[in-house]
């Protein structure tokens, strides 16, 4: 890879902030979503989201300037010089003036050793052998590439599959998780790019869209059911809208507006698998022409005090 810091376009004083900022404006020029027809931005993309994994860990950064790791992560040659040569370009093998001052503390060179390049040893107090124990670094995964879809509000409630589309133009059914919030991620396993160690993940981002008549309240969902004066007196069954469709719901004689009427079960669906409530708010609506009910109540008043408990 690149140098992360040009790769962002940042110098290598930049800021947390300056490399964060850097980031996001590019991430959003290259997401895959924006450009399904240029597989060169997937590309980019990737390589703008590992220069920021590098950059935006304060201990990979600093071992990155002190030329620890290279561009990948990976350590660079713990001696330096290599093991096959020397500055002076001739080759040659350890001496034991390399190793002064281990030795002489009654420091263990098989522990050394083993910790550079993982070898193994005959027993456990044993001398590792520096040359046969190495092995290389596992070849690295595909790059993770981001997604995020949107699912419509009654979906999300009753947790209908939805289909995604793909960096590379496939199409998938994702089920939805119990427990579905907005902002809720999920781990498409080999749906990343590719690697030599084998394709990465897909990262999808749930949104959640709003609703025209419902409003999440937890894991309820929150309704406001407007009603007629007579439905209110003379009580009665109205039809009623819910995530999963309308249903019937029975209206007491006598009900007042304001009063909240609860249909279990349809509401959001909990990790447990179990669901919210749905919570009708009745809401008296007067008729538009008001000629017919003046008629009806002229000489007629009502003698209670509603605002009596207010104090007032």
């Amino acid at each position: 890879m690149a140098d992360p810091y040009s790769i962002l376009g940042v110098t290598r004083s930049a800021s947390e902030q300056d490399i964060k900022s850097a980031y996001r404006k590019l991430a959003k020029e290259l997401h895959p979503d924006r450009n399904k027809d240029n597989p060169k931005a997937a590309e980019r993309f990737s390589e703008v989201t590992n220069a920021y994994d590098l950059l935006s860990d304060k201990d990979k950064r600093a071992r990155f300037d002190r030329g620890e790791i290279d561009a990948d992560g990976n350590p660079t040659n713990p001696f330096g010089g290599g093991f096959g040569g020397h500055p002076g370009g001739g080759q040659r093998g350890f001496r034991a003036e390399d190793f002064q001052g281990f030795g002489n503390d009654g420091v263990d060179l098989g522990d050394i050793f083993d910790g550079l390049f993982g070898g193994g040893r005959a027993g456990t107090r044993g001398r590792a052998d520096p040359f046969g124990g190495r092995r290389p670094p596992p070849p690295r995964k595909g790059a993770d590439i981001a997604y995020t879809l949107r699912v419509p509000f009654t979906d999300a409630a009753s947790l209908r599959d939805q289909r995604i589309t793909l960096a590379d133009g496939k199409t998938i059914d994702l089920k939805l998780p119990k427990g579905l919030e907005d902002g809720t991620q999920m781990r498409l396993k080999g749906k990343g790019e590719q690697g030599p160690g084998g394709a990465g993940d897909g990262l999808v981002t749930i949104r959640i869209d709003s609703h025209k008549l419902y409003r999440r309240e937890g894991f309820d969902v929150r309704f406001d059911l407007p009603i007629t004066l007579d439905e209110a007196v003379g009580g009665g069954k109205v039809r009623v809208p819910t995530v999963d469709g309308p249903v019937m719901m029975t209206i007491k004689p006598g009900t007042s507006g304001g009063t909240v009427l609860r249909l279990k079960g349809k509401g959001f669906t909990k990790k447990d698998g179990t669901r919210g409530d749905q919570l009708v708010t009745l809401e008296i609506q007067l008729p538009a022409d008001m000629d017919e009910l003046a008629k009806r109540l002229d000489g007629w008043k009502d003698e209670s005090d509603p605002r009596s408990k207010l104090g007032v």
